[in-house]
């Protein structure tokens, strides 16, 4: 006895200490299979020609991607609302096996053209196709922001890959919805650019591009918008919590147009547990920014049933955390309208695929570009155990 307290001696304490610990935390990560991105590197870009067209349809508007991971295919929404072809998704084959993306990296190999439930094509200015997440199940939920000024809603609607035509739609709830008195709901053109389903299939994320009139103003310079992200139950088709995300100002220093743009256009689910990914774009006068931020919402509060923001101290509300990834414009690359995002394969490093696409918006003096990052991802048992031991050195 008097030999083992002799033994248990401070350094003795210390890893059992930290051998508990670790066992713990390992069996939560199991459980929770939650992750973390602890680096972002990027790895090349890609620009599609101008004026391309592929099976006769014009190549462009690239607003949202997603990656099938069971066919190794991404597919690309266009916001064309039916003025060029009516409504559809790209198929695209994008080589990323040398660890890299380049021009030839990337090849259209089909186009679906979108039917609603009747099986026939939208009528054009019906839609505004912006997001685009794929299933499990081999089909595609869309999302569309609709038209405030003609009344038009907007909708979310899933499709097979196979005929493209509509099976079901998500419910929008009312107070997303625009109305006469233009007093509450969606923006135009500042509705649902975004959409993402987790790994598990459970549930749809989207987010306002900026704040519903009801609930603050449009993105200005040097003042951010509130949005909301909105979040469904796949297992029952309906919206069940929604969360507030607050938008960065953006300085509209040397502004020369005039114009100003910025908003939240895409976010992507890391994980099953709240953890994504979103893309913030602005424009103000000197060309694009791009920020990503990783995005927890954990510990945010569920403001599904406030109809207004406006009418509480928005102080009293938590919004989701973020944290900076990346500026993208301290990369040695000429930004164009970077729209949406998708999580692509393991890479021949081990490390994920980040794939980012830009919406040309049918401009010729505009690109449709895409870039691509390398995520190095960890759990966040890892990330804590990786930095004890760090510090243990120290």
């Amino acid at each position: 006895m008097q030999i083992i307290r002799k033994n248990l001696n401070w350094r003795t304490l210390i890893f059992f200490t930290i051998g508990i610990l670790t066992t713990s935390l390992f069996f939560t990560n199991l459980l929770t299979d939650a992750v973390e991105i602890s680096n972002i590197e990027f790895i090349g870009q890609a620009t599609l020609p101008k004026r391309l067209s592929f099976q006769n349809t014009p190549l462009g508007g690239l607003s949202g991607i997603t990656y099938d991971s069971s066919n190794d295919l991404y597919y690309a929404i266009s916001d064309d609302r039916g003025q060029k072809a009516p409504a559809r998704f790209y198929t695209f084959k994008i080589d990323l096996s040398q660890g890299k993306l380049q021009d030839s990296s990337v090849v259209p190999v089909g186009v679906t053209t979108l039917l609603n439930e009747n099986g026939q094509p939208f009528v054009p200015g019906e839609t505004d196709t912006e997001g685009i997440a794929v299933t499990q199940a081999e089909t595609v939920f869309i999302s569309s922001e609709g038209d405030v000024d003609n009344l038009t809603n907007p909708f979310i609607k899933e499709f097979p890959l196979s005929s493209g035509k509509a099976i079901s739609s998500l419910p929008i709830p009312k107070k997303f919805l625009p109305d006469k008195s233009r007093k509450q709901g969606i923006r135009n053109n500042l509705a649902f650019e975004s959409l993402t389903i987790t790994p598990n299939n459970k549930y749809l994320f989207t987010a306002t591009e900026n704040a519903l009139i009801q609930d603050g103003e449009a993105a200005q310079p040097n003042v951010g918008s509130p949005c909301r992200i909105l979040q469904y139950n796949l297992q029952n088709n309906q919206p069940e919590k929604e969360f507030l995300y607050q938008t960065e100002p953006v300085s509209a220093f040397f502004n020369l147009t005039g114009k100003f743009a910025s908003g939240l256009p895409d976010l992507i689910a890391l994980d099953n547990h709240g953890h994504l990914v979103s893309i913030e774009r602005s424009f103000a006068g000197l060309g694009f920014g791009v920020s990503l931020f990783q995005v927890s919402l954990a510990g945010a509060d569920n403001i599904q049933n406030l109809n207004s923001l406006l009418t509480i101290n928005s102080k009293n509300i938590k919004p989701v955390e973020k944290k900076l990834l990346l500026d993208l414009r301290t990369l040695d690359v000429a930004l164009d309208n970077i729209e949406g995002l998708t999580i692509g394969p393991w890479l021949p490093n081990g490390q994920k695929a980040l794939i980012l696409i830009s919406d040309n918006n049918f401009n010729s003096i505009q690109r449709n570009q895409i870039l691509a990052f390398q995520l190095k991802i960890e759990s966040p048992f890892l990330r804590l155990f990786r930095r004890i031991v760090q510090n243990f050195k120290l």
